[in-house]
């Protein structure tokens, strides 16, 4: 009969670790006597990270005595002691590999259900002092779970565990583990996951995306799209148009007469600008020329301070040669027949103008809207081609937004006074069935999601293109108030070089850091990750140039032309990363 040997809790507190401060509640130690098990939590017990442990779903984690025994041998160490592994429930029996989700168990005056596995997460960890464990317990299949509390009330050392319920599928918590974190995952058995309706909401969003890929794999005909070129590879300056005031337009050829790739509308070039600066910096930039059209054509502001803009919009002649990297990004034309938004702020018209072409270029009989915001029309980029490519469209309508404009001043009758805002936008009377494609400032974009979720459109149906660096995930780290990026204090290194390509930051590698990951925390560069040892794939990075290798080894490898930052370091003379 399994059977309960310790009720461990612990308030979350602050931890200092490599330098910085982590709020956690992993720290549990045994409980003498009965203990309240309630909806969402024990009594005495809390979590750091709600977001990722606690609540309905994860009120209690349970861990095996053998698998205590397990890391034992496997460590060589003797000193753990119950509650070590962060779990709420030390319990003798209920094996990973035997326990489904869905069953159902009563301890003492309490009964639970089994929700979902552990989630991977380094805090583990840190309380073990081994920084791999997160992936450790994913690869040796002894990850524990956590359970509801479907009936509250006492339990205490020393109860019986007693199965009063097993779950439909019988799909067991290491199955279910394998089924997020592993390879070669049958999509047959993500099916029958969904049908479990106990696995919490979480997992099962994660299981409908897998399906979804891998039903869009299976039904795929054209081969998966690549990038067009390896690395970096020269291209020829061969005309530098102003557009407006502080935009230049400037084409590109291949410098060894060879025809261009075509691109798709809304992506993007990388750009390595060898003379604006030592080194030379690299910069992305969204094409705004027709998908096909050789030469490629990007469209520049030139921003107050910026190193490479002002190259590129005051000192660059034809006949120069900058490097850059294929054209990339998924932030393009969904085939479908609704209507479709095309929304921009500013120099973030250039993607959407060439998906515009692209409409325009095929005829297109779906309702275009185009809506975008400017200061003035002096500076207003590219206006007279997006009106001349939107007179060619049966079913479209354009709405300008000049905020320093005067109400009689647009010079346009297509443009009002006043800011591209929330309430502007919703003022149109959009259609609710669009898909929309926004391009312009952070700040605009989330006041652009705003109001087109209000408008009835939803979240998926909304596309962006973001060219600074992403938001950071950093689950647990406290007091996270960073500088710009910048080159890391101390000593230089003497390994590859390493190019953050978002925040323009150029730095060759060191040895006093592990990872890419770490040398992005030490450049203040926004980097996103979780388990660190190569797991969730949170740090998942495009990498447009160069090689890595990986200690350890990720669980699952990336697609191709991506990287795990987490558990890598370069190879090779250089490498340029997406972030």
């Amino acid at each position: 009969m399994p059977s309960l040997l310790s009720v461990n809790v612990g308030m979350p507190k602050n931890v200092p670790w490599q330098d910085r401060t982590v709020y956690t509640g992993v720290w549990k130690y045994p409980v003498d006597g009965p203990v309240m098990a309630r909806r969402i939590n024990l009594d005495g017990d809390g979590q750091g990270d709600r977001a990722g442990h606690g609540g309905e779903q994860r009120a209690v984690l349970v861990y095996q005595i053998d698998s205590y025994e397990h890391w034992q041998q496997h460590f060589g160490r003797h000193d753990f002691e119950h509650g070590q592994f962060g779990e709420n429930l030390t319990v003798d029996g209920l094996p990973d590999d035997e326990v489904c989700v869905g069953d159902r168990y009563r301890i003492g005056e309490a009964e639970f259900e089994v929700t979902q596995p552990r989630v991977t997460c380094y805090r583990v960890g840190m309380r073990l002092g081994e920084p791999e464990m997160a992936a450790l317990l994913v690869s040796h299949h002894r990850p524990g779970f956590y359970m509801r509390v479907i009936r509250e009330g006492h339990i205490q050392a020393g109860d019986e565990i007693v199965k009063t319920l097993t779950g439909p599928g019988a799909l067991s918590v290491t199955e279910i583990d394998a089924l997020l974190y592993l390879p070669d995952r049958d999509p047959e058995k993500l099916r029958l996951a969904l049908d479990i309706p106990a696995l919490s909401p979480g997992w099962q969003g994660s299981f409908r995306d897998l399906l979804k890929k891998a039903d869009e794999n299976a039904n795929s005909t054209a081969p998966a799209m690549a990038a067009a070129w390896e690395g970096f590879r020269e291209l020829r300056v061969s005309e530098v148009v102003p557009e407006s005031a502080g935009v230049s337009s400037i084409r590109l050829k291949a410098a060894d007469g060879s025809r261009l790739p075509p691109a798709r509308a809304g992506q993007y070039l990388t750009l390595r600008i060898p003379g604006a600066g030592e080194p030379a910096p690299v910069r992305s930039y969204s094409l705004s020329s027709a998908p096909g059209s050789d030469p490629y054509r990007i469209s520049v502001k030139h921003e107050p301070h910026g190193v490479a803009s002002g190259y590129l919009t005051s000192r660059l002649r034809p006949g120069a040669v900058l490097d850059a990297a294929a054209p990339r990004g998924d932030f393009v034309l969904q085939e479908d027949g609704g209507p479709v938004l095309l929304i921009s702020a500013g120099i973030g018209v250039t993607p959407v103008l060439a998906m515009l072409h692209e409409l325009a270029d095929g005829r297109s009989d779906r309702e275009v809207w185009w809506i975008h915001g400017a200061r003035s029309p002096r500076e207003h980029p590219l206006a007279a081609e997006a009106h001349a490519l939107l007179a060619e469209l049966p079913r479209s309508s354009e709405h300008v937004f000049y905020s320093a404009a005067t109400p009689h001043g647009t010079g346009d009758e297509h443009a009002v006074s006043g800011r591209l805002s929330r309430d502007g936008l919703a003022a149109l009377g959009i259609p609710s069935d669009a898909t929309a494609y926004v391009c312009g400032p952070a700040s605009f974009m989330a006041d652009m999601k705003d109001a087109l979720t209000a408008s009835g459109l939803e979240e998926a149906a909304i596309h962006y293109e973001l060219f600074g660096a992403l938001p950071s995930i950093n689950p647990g780290l406290t007091g996270e108030t960073r500088p710009k990026p910048h080159r890391p204090a101390g000593p230089g290194g003497t390994g590859p070089a390493v190019t953050f390509a978002r925040s323009g930051v150029s730095t060759p590698f060191r040895d006093t850091e592990r990872t890419l990951l770490e040398l992005a925390e030490a450049c203040d560069v926004p980097a996103r990750w979780s388990c660190r040892t190569g797991v969730c794939h949170t740090c998942v990075t495009t990498v447009m140039s160069g090689t890595v290798a990986y200690s350890p080894s990720p669980l699952e490898a990336p697609p191709d032309g991506q990287v795990l930052i987490c558990c890598s370091r370069p190879t090779g003379d250089e490498i340029v990363l997406d972030m």
